[in-house]
């Protein structure tokens, strides 16, 4: 689908966007049919979803909400696009849903809308190319969405619905849930063993420095602690279905 100029009513009525949303994401978690909610969040237009440009919140938990159940969709629907060896196109670019009548891949909605239009490639430094639709909707980059963010693969953080009235509370609670899996620090040897999303997106985190910081607040090292960085290897085995 390409970017549309949408106008039409959603087909779901007067549901926001972001309660049809997070019902998408239970239904693939339930294993329901999602065509009805995957054909309002197409139906709705730019004005259905005006609210996600004004309220950080809102935009927070809608984008977070559709990447999971896209990737679950993906998941199902393409599985061979994961186990392609060419899986960071086929199965990142590919069309996971539709919102406002344009097809959207996970990188779409990841890297150009919740990272705020940033290349998936360059640590986190460098700016993707936006187009239309991503410039619309792209929110400020909040480095916690690394941590609530499912692509399918055994590394991934387990996948929550979020809500947009409790969504800083979820974001922190994930953070430290997943960061207290997953780092592993030996005072000893003055290292700490990260996973490789602090690698991939360093910038998003503001640097070693912010790395740090995020690690000091969330108690995965002790307020005195300047350890070394090493980092996890990632595995990919697909892993569908790992919801908290």
């Amino acid at each position: 689908m390409a970017d549309g100029a949408a106008t039409a009513a959603p087909a779901g009525g007067d549901r926001p966007p972001t309660t049809v949303a997070a019902d998408l994401l239970v239904a693939t978690k339930r294993r329901e049919d999602p065509d009805p909610f995957l054909g309002t969040l197409s139906g709705y237009g730019h004005d259905d979803l005006a609210p996600l440009r004004t309220d950080r919140h809102r935009a927070l938990a809608f984008w977070i909400n559709l990447y999971n159940a896209g990737t679950q969709l993906l998941l199902e629907r393409r599985p061979e696009t994961y186990d392609s060896p060419l899986r960071l196109v086929r199965f990142f670019r590919a069309e996971a849903l539709g919102v406002a009548g344009t097809g959207l891949g996970l990188d779409a909605i990841e890297h150009g809308i919740l990272r705020g239009g940033r290349s998936k490639y360059g640590l986190g430094y460098l700016p993707r190319l936006p187009w239309p639709f991503e410039r619309r909707y792209r929110v400020d980059r909040d480095p916690r969405v690394h941590f609530a963010l499912n692509c399918g693969a055994e590394s991934c953080p387990p996948i929550r619905a979020y809500d947009p009235d409790r969504i800083d509370d979820q974001l922190d609670v994930a953070t430290a849930s997943y960061l207290a899996g997953t780092v592993d620090h030996d005072p000893a040897a003055g290292v700490v063993r990260l996973p490789r999303l602090f690698l991939w997106y360093r910038g998003d985190f503001g640097g070693r420095g912010g790395i740090r910081r995020v690690l000091r607040e969330y108690d995965a090292i002790p307020a005195d602690a300047d350890p070394k960085f090493r980092y996890r290897s990632w595995d990919w085995s697909r892993a569908a279905g790992k919801f908290a």
